[in-house]
């Protein structure tokens, strides 16, 4: 008789456990007939002010998609200027921080007068 107990409590304890793990699973996902329709892409060439909603990874519309032409390598500037392998896009314009005493290692990241750059770093040597 006790050890029936005993058993039955093992098995209450477990069957709870795994009902309580099983909270944390996902679900299948079925019976979502509107869920599974693929959505319309909207593209910032047919509707340009999508670029200009939040979260939006730029504020212009270069081949469909919506980027910063004031920081992006592939369009600085104007969509398809690309900077070179050396160069990043700064204010719209490419830039070599290893050299670039306006933009040294970074944007806009101007030497110390009498301090020039080296390596991306002002007055290295």
């Amino acid at each position: 008789m006790k050890s029936s107990k005993i058993l039955f409590f093992f098995l209450l304890t477990v069957a709870l456990a795994t009902i309580l793990s099983a909270k944390h699973l996902p679900l299948p996902r079925t019976g979502r007939f509107l869920a599974d329709k693929p959505r319309v892409q909207s593209t910032c060439d047919q509707f340009p002010t999508v670029c200009r909603s939040k979260g939006s990874s730029g504020p212009d519309c270069c081949n469909k998609q919506c980027v910063d032409v004031m920081t992006d390598r592939d369009n600085c500037g104007k969509c398809g200027k690309k900077c070179g392998y050396s160069e990043m896009c700064c204010d719209g314009g490419c830039v070599k921080p290893s050299v670039d005493e306006k933009h040294c290692g970074r944007c806009n990241h101007r030497c110390n007068k009498g301090s020039s750059c080296v390596y991306g770093l002002c007055s290295y040597a």
